[in-house]
This record gives C-alpha cells, structure tokens and sequence, in this order.
C-alpha cells in the first residue's frame, strides 16, 4: 500500500463511504450483509423503523449503487450489489474486535451484528471524513507517515489556505495530532474508524487491480 489511490477510484470510495454516513443507512447494510437479500417487512421489523423511513434509505442506498433489487414472485428483496460495503464491514468488525479484545470479530469469516451505539459512532465519524480532500490528506499521512502542511501541499497541489482549514478540522474531530518541530507543524494520522476505513479502501482497490 504505497500509491495514493487514482483521482477517480478515491471520489467514488468518497461518494460511496459518503452515503453510508448515516446511522440507519449502515444499519441497513449490516443487515443485508448478516442476512442476505431481504424483502422490506424483513428490513423494517430488524430496524424497529417505520417502513417509509426505511424505504427511503433503501432508494438512497440503490441511488448510490450499494444496494440492488430483486423481484421474486409479489415481493421485492435488496441485497448488496458489490463486495465493498462487505469489506467496509468486515474492516470495522476488525476494530471493534481490537477496542474490546473479542478475537471473533477479528476474522473475516465472521459475520455478526455490531452494537448499535458502536454502529451510530462508526457512521457520525464517517459523516465528518467523508469529503474528498479530507480523505486524501488522511491518505497521505497514512501513506507516508508525519509530515508537515508544505509536504502535503506538495503531494496534493492544493493551497495552503485550503490545506491548513481541512488539517485543523481533521485536528479538531481528533482524526490527526500534530506537533512543533521549530518553525514547522507536522501532523499524524490517529487510530481509528477513519484510518480503517482507508486502509480497508487500499486493500479492496489492490485486490480488484490485481484480478
């Protein structure tokens, strides 16, 4: 893992972990991902949701192409269209199974629900990354490890005003650290769902380019 991502694979990973960011939205997904193609009523019962709540995040889900549909005789199943919001949940049962030492959520065989306060965080996280050029300068810092705004300015070909607001929002929701080093401030990518989320873009990328 040691290229940045093409400009249009990170603005589809970007519109898609987009889309996801969304409590119920994510909560849809791991269902679908648990259980398999589903009908509505099914859907709605496991969500405890009106079914028109429900409804609309399943038309925003297969607006955005996480999500297809089926018919199979007077009912309509949805299923996951493609492996990446599988893999996107298999990355996040990862860290959870890190935070809380349960060794299960650790192999990527297992299938499970998460705890909902756990899946409301993983989402409300995701909905403050999920922009493209936040994304890159996390990408960055993952790739390359501490570096300084003039290094990032340089690898992205940005501004510095730019730059500078989007690192000190980052620095703000807790997503970087940074520190002094004379005149110059470096920053750090921190743990957490956000450099999952990377890593877990990389490695679905790397698959699919090797194929």
């Amino acid at each position: 893992m040691s290229n940045s991502l093409p400009p249009e694979i990170m603005k589809k990973a970007t519109k898609g972990i987009s889309y996801i960011a969304h409590p119920l939205r994510l909560r849809i997904l791991e269902f679908l991902d648990v259980n398999g193609a589903s009908s509505v009523s099914a859907i709605t019962k496991a969500m405890n949701e009106e079914q028109v709540i429900v409804s609309q995040s399943l038309k925003k889900l297969r607006d955005a192409g996480l999500v297809k549909t089926e018919r199979r005789g007077l009912f309509i199943y949805y299923k996951i269209f493609e492996e990446y919001p599988a893999s996107i949940f298999t990355c996040i049962r990862k860290l959870f199974g890190y935070m809380t030492n349960n060794f299960y959520f650790l192999s990527e065989d297992y299938k499970s629900f998460l705890p909902k306060d756990y899946t409301t965080m993983v989402a409300n996280q995701i909905k403050l990354f999920a922009n493209y050029d936040k994304m890159r300068i996390l990408e960055h810092l993952l790739l390359n490890g501490e570096s300084n705004v003039s290094d990032i300015i340089k690898a992205l070909q940005s501004t510095q005003l730019k730059i500078s607001q989007y690192l000190k929002r980052l620095r703000d929701d807790g997503f970087v650290t940074s520190r002094r080093k004379g005149r110059f401030i470096f920053y750090e990518i921190t743990p957490g769902v956000h450099k999952t989320a990377l890593q877990c873009i990389h490695k679905r990328y790397a698959k699919l380019h090797d194929l």
